[in-house]
């Protein structure tokens, strides 16, 4: 994560804006970042040193989540919305160890993570990645890879993993997670990840601006608001919790640190 990284970006990619999937991968150790990107996020770290922990704690929760659904609920099928930037874990990897027959597709619209992701994810009749919107969901379940990978009247797991925190109230995040339940067949589950309001660390409000303003969008919400995006789903024990409380299979297990407050986690069933 030295500053002199090349800063080669591939063609109509601009890396002086920075984005969230960049941001997100610098605080996971990750080098698919430019020096844009990198600023806002060490930005937030000098008000809250402690904000990749946030990063760690989501995919530990995504990890969680996966393996739930496909050792203990027999999903061998997943869609990964907004999955981002590779990994040194993901989900098809999370998925196949639970379930070997475990097939997932990754869908993004940043180019770059396209480029990386077709690179990097792309396993003939295991994993795919195409590009593809939040908001046009319609899209995505008629994408002929997507449907050629995954048989949709069978129950999927949908992933959608730090991306409903940057759909702002005017574009109705309850009604996007909506929109994706009717391509679902009954006994499909949306595990959500999302920024939480908790209001007991002063520092977190100055780095909550300095994301507004370096990505133009990262809504830190309150668990309330965040249990109404799963409307027409039955939300499975422990509901909206902590990420590192949030374990639908075993005990809960202590926070880890303060800041994993931030992050939350819930799954729902479509019955």
């Amino acid at each position: 994560m030295a500053d002199d990284l090349p800063e080669n970006a591939p063609p109509g990619i601009d890396p002086s804006t920075p984005t969230f999937a960049r941001v997100y991968d610098y605080f996971l150790g990750g080098k698919d970042n430019f020096a844009a990107d990198r600023e806002v996020a060490d930005m937030v770290m000098q008000l809250v040193p402690e904000a990749p922990v946030v990063a760690q704690g989501n995919r530990v929760a995504i990890e969680r989540a996966v393996t739930y659904m496909a050792r203990d609920l027999g999903i061998d099928q997943f869609v990964d919305i907004g999955s981002g930037l590779p990994t040194s874990s993901n989900v098809h990897q999370f998925a196949r160890s639970a379930n070997p027959a475990a097939r997932v597709v990754y869908v993004d619209n940043d180019p770059i993570v396209l480029a990386h992701g077709r690179a990097l994810l792309t396993e003939s009749g295991v994993a795919t990645f195409i590009q593809g919107d939040l908001y046009e969901p319609e899209k995505i379940f008629t994408d002929p890879a997507l449907t050629g990978l995954l048989d949709l009247s069978r129950p999927v797991g949908v992933v959608l993993a730090a991306i409903i925190h940057h759909v702002p109230d005017e574009r109705d995040p309850a009604g996007v997670v909506r929109a994706l339940l009717p391509f679902l067949a009954p006994g499909s589950h949306v595990v959500l990840t999302h920024l939480h309001d908790a209001g007991d660390d002063p520092r977190v409000e100055e780095a909550k601006r300095v994301l507004q303003s370096g990505l133009g969008g990262s809504y830190f919400r309150h668990s309330s608001e965040i249990e109404r995006f799963m409307e027409g789903l039955t939300i499975l024990e422990p509901g909206v919790a902590n990420v590192t409380e949030w374990r639908p299979a075993g005990p809960t297990g202590p926070l880890e640190h303060p800041l994993h407050t931030q992050m939350v986690a819930v799954l729902g069933r479509k019955d």
